[in-house]
């Protein structure tokens, strides 16, 4: 079987799905490997690299429509010349990748009538023999640590406590909301710059992990029961106990030099846990970075893929930080997405058993059929960009 790795059509992704250590891997188990050339160049993975490993190389139709598996970071978008890569996929082809169906529901029906099984590396289920496929995390963790680079940037102070001639500077005093691994990611990255760090989340059981950092657990006086889902994600809150913890949250925000928010709820919006009036209670100078501003926000000023400013706080709400860091990016993916290829190969052939949730609970499509209907997409909305005043 023919194992394609194309380029990324998307604007802007970096990142490669199969790095050259990992071509080695797979054609020991008897897959044969085809690499788009040019495809691993944006990741400073030069096409010798992977011809000394062993692949092939090809141009970009000719690796998706003869490949049996493609391996992508993002899902199928139009290519380059304006055609779809999903109606150039070979028929009947199995693809694996970053899908999240909700947010191209044209994609899955390409990917239906060409009768593609399509798994979404997205919905691997959390339970520890696929916590070396949990390519969620991995890209969770390098868009928490990047978060806090992009704090620092903007802040026009100091992380640290230093100790000068000119005195002593103070530390800068860093709230983290939301601690699943982007945001546990985020406190580690901020203590180590040197800043105070609190923390908060729904779920009361990531209490110690948080502490276990040097942060400080914030305990909101809320009932937050049923927190978390079988997935270990958080769950979504009424729209009480939302705005309960927005009014207990108030004061610490107002405190902060910056603020981190990294809240998701799967294929929802993203909870507002920053409104307007609480970012107009900040200091002059302050920042709020919003890892959830694809997904409509946990600032309600924020702006995807801008960075806004609103009574002298700068707002930042980066798009996919991963790819601004292609070579460790990469390398994880291909460590993920390869490991879970390999477990469901055997002896050279794709096998997806009915009673393994691993291979099934990320099918989305398979034989001509939308095997779970996508929600509606979550879009991110232009909101007002703030002013300066």
């Amino acid at each position: 079987m023919i194992v394609g790795v194309p380029k990324e059509s998307i604007e802007g992704e970096r990142r490669i799905a199969v790095v050259p250590s990992t071509v080695a891997k797979l054609i020991t188990a008897g897959l044969e490997v085809l690499v788009e050339r040019g495809a691993g160049a944006p990741a400073s993975y030069p096409d010798h690299l992977y011809e000394e490993a062993g692949a092939g190389m090809s141009d970009g139709p000719g690796v998706l429509s003869s490949s049996d598996i493609v391996l992508k970071v993002r899902a199928p978008a139009p290519w380059r010349d304006g055609r779809h890569e999903a109606d150039l996929l070979k028929e009947g082809a199995t693809l694996i990748c970053l899908l999240f169906p909700h947010e191209c529901p044209d994609t899955i029906r390409r990917l239906r009538d060409r009768r593609i099984t399509s798994l979404a590396m997205e919905r691997m289920p959390r339970v520890t023999r696929a916590q070396s496929m949990d390519a969620m995390s991995s890209m969770s963790s390098i868009a928490g640590y990047k978060s806090v680079l992009i704090a620092a940037d903007l802040l026009p102070k100091f992380f640290p406590m230093l100790m000068t001639a000119a005195g002593t500077i103070t530390p800068a005093k860093v709230l983290v909301l939301g601690a699943g691994v982007a945001g546990l990611q985020a406190i580690a990255s901020a203590r180590r710059l040197g800043a105070v760090v609190e923390a908060f989340d729904v779920r009361p059981v990531v209490k110690e992990q948080v502490e276990s950092l040097g942060a400080k657990f914030v305990d909101l006086d809320v009932d937050t029961e049923d927190a978390e889902d079988e997935g270990g994600y958080a769950r979504d809150q009424s729209d009480d106990t939302q705005s309960a913890i927005r009014e207990l949250l108030k004061q610490r925000v107002a405190k902060a030099d910056a603020v981190i928010t990294t809240a998701l709820i799967p294929g929802k919006k993203a909870p507002v846990l920053v409104t307007a009036d609480m970012v107009e209670g900040m200091r002059l100078g302050s920042v709020v970075v919003d890892l959830s501003a694809e997904q409509g926000g946990n600032c309600e000023l924020s702006v995807a893929g801008r960075t806004v400013h609103h009574h002298g706080v700068s707002i930042a709400g980066p798009c996919n930080l991963p790819a601004t860091m292609p070579v460790h990016a990469s390398d994880m993916y291909s460590r993920n997405v390869s490991t879970y290829l390999l477990h469901l190969v055997e002896d050279g052939e794709l096998k997806i058993e009915p009673d393994d949730p691993l291979a099934t609970a990320p099918l989305v499509t398979r034989d001509g059929e939308i095997l779970d209907e996508a929600p509606d997409p979550v879009v991110a909305t232009e909101k007002p960009a703030g002013n300066d005043d």
